[in-house]
């Protein structure tokens, strides 16, 4: 594969029952261009193993006083050299593109499998673990994929020049045959240690990674509290944890490079000095003694291919195994992905109608604003996630959630997320311009401009028109830093939610859209909610009063069902416990006014 080529149109099923079958799989992926890279790093070592062999010739030819000889020679060095440079000049290029290829394949991999489980993805995996996934581990397995061919060269040359110095001086064949089995076997009892070592490394950059990744994510509420010294201190024992474990992994490998240079030196000693011997004893030539010398030096490049391919596993593999857990993630079996999975919606058009939800007895009748009051606010984003389907946290038996009368977990994941969309208490927003965070999938009724008004995103706009770094002073050109961290925790809410009504779906849910919103701009926005979402389907999860006074029903979910349903005058009213979520105020105190009250007006 070439890399005109990418991003790949379909980068394959992956095997993830282990890490060396996801290297394997991703070997058997992209095959010919292994052999490619084989061949070629094949053509460049055997050009350069016949080297010592024209130098000897030359050395003979000078002994000899053959001027032709010598001529004949040095014709063959510029030969070789020719083709030794064409031969790493490819080897490098189809390498690399193996390295580039296979490092694409996974990105892809892991993207597709990011859009796939959305946020359930980091409920299960640590953020911090999916960026080392997706940077560094990604990096190590292209570098074991790139160094697979340069491996499988050595070990071709390797086997034949060792067979041609058999046949070309057995006594001295003799003894590189017995010594290059021992130098390419001699570091494997080093090797599960400096895996170990290196997986050790690995899981504690991988843990400061997470923590610097969650330290920027809250930096704003850490200044606020005065935190930034406690995380800052705790970073520094995971960075210097990292560095310990960073050099007792370069020691261990300091010494399987030891054990590389000193073994070969050893037998290139023994090789010299019975070679010398032998050439005293004028039963070898001294261009033949140069040849073997030469032979033997150049075997000490591909045994170093040994070394970088032991290496690569040893780093390579951890990361395959991290990738592969991560690529084998799905979602629950009892909430799968209906017929078609990630299939598109394309030819499923999305039900209407009321939505209800069996389980806690809610129902939010079409075209209408419904308000949802819970005291516990995990409980709120647990229901939340129900009303869109395809729930992660839905159990066996767990009925769906009913759109129009149609099971929403039945319906294909695109589908039911084109007919319900629902923003967390927590959305995020993604780098780039603002023009580009409106620019999402919608039904091309509502225009950005009415969707930011009804947001109140008014003092946004004039922020983002001041910060733009063009002339033009046009907010929607202006780029927002990633998650919106230069804004407000307020202004990323409401720019969250006109992300929202610019999509303009058949059902909308919308989970404490409002909680970090001053209270004069949290009456604006649930008048122009109502507005713009007139004869649409809203839910709104909140214990805002302002949002509740505003909806057209309000229902009360207590202890995982519907306690109340009616208006939030009505249910300040008639019901203590959702006059206790709202008001703040406890049911003990809720009941000793109401005595009192009562008492007043009997009197």
């Amino acid at each position: 594969m070439s890399l005109r080529s990418l991003p790949h149109a379909d980068p394959g099923v992956p095997d993830t029952r282990s890490g060396f079958r996801f290297l394997l799989w991703l070997e058997q992926r992209q095959i010919a261009g292994q052999i490619k890279a084989t061949l070629w790093g094949t053509l460049h070592m055997a050009a350069v193993a016949c080297i010592p062999a024209a130098v000897g010739l030359a050395v003979q030819a000078v002994v000899d006083r053959s001027g032709g000889r010598l001529a004949l020679s040095g014709g063959l060095i510029l030969v070789l050299g020719v083709v030794t440079a064409l031969g790493d000049t490819m080897l490098h290029r189809t390498a690399v593109t193996n390295w580039i290829v296979a490092a694409a394949r996974v990105q892809l991999l892991l993207s597709r499998k990011t859009v796939e489980l959305g946020s359930l993805l980091t409920r299960r995996v640590a953020a911090g673990e999916v960026v080392a996934v997706s940077t560094g581990d990604v990096e190590k397995i292209g570098w074991f994929v790139e160094a697979l061919a340069r491996f499988a060269s050595s070990v071709l040359v390797t086997a034949g020049v060792t067979a041609a110095l058999l046949v070309y001086r057995p006594e001295l064949g003799l003894i590189v045959a017995a010594g290059v089995p021992v130098l390419a076997l001699a570091v494997l009892p080093l090797l599960p240690h400096a895996t170990r070592r290196a997986d050790e490394q690995r899981a504690k950059a991988g843990k400061a990674t997470e923590l610097a990744s969650d330290t920027v994510a809250g930096l704003r509420v850490l200044r606020g509290i005065g935190g930034e010294e406690l995380f800052l201190s705790r970073y520094r024992r995971a960075s210097q944890d990292v560095r310990s474990a960073a050099v007792r992994n370069a020691r261990m490998w300091a010494l399987i490079s030891a054990v590389q240079v000193a073994l070969p030196g050893l037998l290139l000693l023994a090789v010299t000095w019975y070679g010398a011997r032998l050439a005293l004893d004028g039963r070898i030539t001294v261009g033949e003694l140069v040849t073997v010398y030469g032979t033997v030096v150049f075997l000490l490049f591909p045994l170093r291919g040994f070394e970088e391919i032991a290496m690569a596993y040893s780093f390579s593999r951890p990361s395959a195994k991290r990738a592969a857990g991560v690529l084998a993630l799905r979602r629950d079996a009892a909430a799968g992905d209906g017929d078609g999975g990630e299939a598109g919606a394309d030819g499923v058009r999305p039900p209407a109608g009321d939505l209800y939800d069996p389980l806690t007895g809610l129902l939010a009748p079409a075209g209408e604003l419904t308000a949802v009051v819970c005291g516990d606010p995990d409980a709120a984003g647990a229901l939340a996630d129900r009303l869109g389907g395809h729930s992660p946290d839905r159990t066996e038996g767990t009925p769906s959630v009913l759109l129009g009368g149609t099971a929403l977990d039945e319906l294909p994941l695109a589908a039911a997320r084109a007919a319900v969309l629902v923003q967390d208490k927590d959305p995020v927003l993604l780098s780039g311009t603002l023009s580009e965070l409106l620019d999402v999938p919608a039904s091309g009724n509502v225009a950005p401009a009415e969707a930011l008004a009804a947001a109140q995103c008014g003092d946004v706009l004039d922020a983002l028109a001041q910060a733009s770094v063009d002339d033009s002073g046009d907010p929607m050109r202006s780029r927002i830093t990633e998650r919106g961290r230069s804004l407000s925790g307020g202004q990323r809410q409401r720019l969250a939610l006109a992300r929202s009504l610019v999509a303009d779906p058949e059902v909308l849910v919308l989970d404490e859209p409002t909680s970090a919103v001053d209270t004069h701009t949290e009456a604006r926005i649930a008048q122009g909610l109502r507005a713009l979402r007139a004869d649409r389907t809203t839910v709104v999860l909140t214990s805002s009063p302002l949002l509740l006074d505003r909806a057209d029903r309000v229902v009360f979910v207590e202890d995982g069902a519907v306690r109340a349903t009616g208006t939030h005058r009505e249910l300040l009213r008639a019901d203590l416990g959702y006059r206790a979520v709202v008001t703040r105020e406890t049911e003990p105190e809720l009941r000793a006014s109401a005595r009192l009250q009562k008492a007043e007006e009997s009197a």
